[in-house]
């Protein structure tokens, strides 16, 4: 089974769902679709993937602003998650 180690980018600028989106909270940490944010919503998907036998799951990279890694690091938690690293921009 092939071995999959997801790089997860988390960045933007928080302009494009203005009022909603801000620089210090761009539209991947929001819960727009469902409880959980996008962001979460991509891990979760890499979940079921890996449990439908398509392939193995690593830990994430995530990729993110340095302003975000805050945010980042608290919605892994929720999730009861960590990741390999949190790469800052």
């Amino acid at each position: 089974m092939k071995k999959i180690v997801p790089v997860v980018m988390a960045g933007g600028s928080g302009t494009r769902l203005w009022p909603l989106s801000r620089k210090q909270y761009p539209k991947q940490f929001l819960a727009l679709t469902s409880p959980e944010t996008m962001f979460q919503e991509t891990l979760a998907r890499l979940d079921r993937a890996a449990e439908a036998g398509l392939f193995e799951v690593t830990a994430p990279l995530v990729v993110c602003n340095e302003e975000h890694r805050f945010i980042v690091a608290e919605q892994l938690r929720k999730q009861q998650r960590h990741a390999a690293a949190i790469i800052l921009e």
